[in-house]
């Protein structure tokens, strides 16, 4: 008898956890978190220079990283390029060993690593490894143009 009592108690312990479980499934629940999420993260790069004004160039690097110096050369040439554009880019270059909060933030894993933000400040392209001059001028050239609206 002993032995069904305690099986009792254990299917009906069994069955209030899975009804407790499946309550949550599905639950909507609020995002007070993204907001402040967002609101770091956009406070970091605001930080960093991305003002969300004009298109940005933001490319991590170190001096102990030997493929930066290219990345260095290619990101530099490329705005030069697009100056002359109704919203010339912004080249800006972060020490991963200086700012390592922001290099978190983004999720940035490995030098160099080169993102572009539109004139908004919204993550447009990421790219690992030393980007094409031709590739990086593509993927800017349309964000340097004013909307006539």
């Amino acid at each position: 008898m002993m032995e069904i009592t305690i099986l009792a108690v254990m299917l009906v312990a069994a069955t209030a956890l899975g009804l407790a479980l499946r309550a949550r499934e599905g639950a909507v629940r609020g995002t007070d978190k993204v907001a402040e999420v967002v609101s770091a993260r956009t406070e970091l790069l605001a930080g960093a220079g991305v003002t969300g004004s004009v298109p940005a160039v933001l490319h991590f690097s170190a001096d102990w990283c030997g493929p930066c110096d290219a990345v260095r050369r290619v990101v530099a040439g490329v705005t030069e390029e697009l100056s002359e554009t109704s919203l010339p880019p912004r080249d800006i270059e972060i020490d991963i060993d200086a700012e390592p909060t922001l290099a978190r933030e983004l999720n940035v894993l490995s030098l160099p690593t080169t993102f572009v933000f539109d004139a908004q400040g919204r993550e447009r392209f990421r790219i690992s490894g030393v980007p094409k001059a031709g590739d990086l001028r593509t993927a800017l050239a349309p964000l340097t143009v004013a909307d006539p609206a």
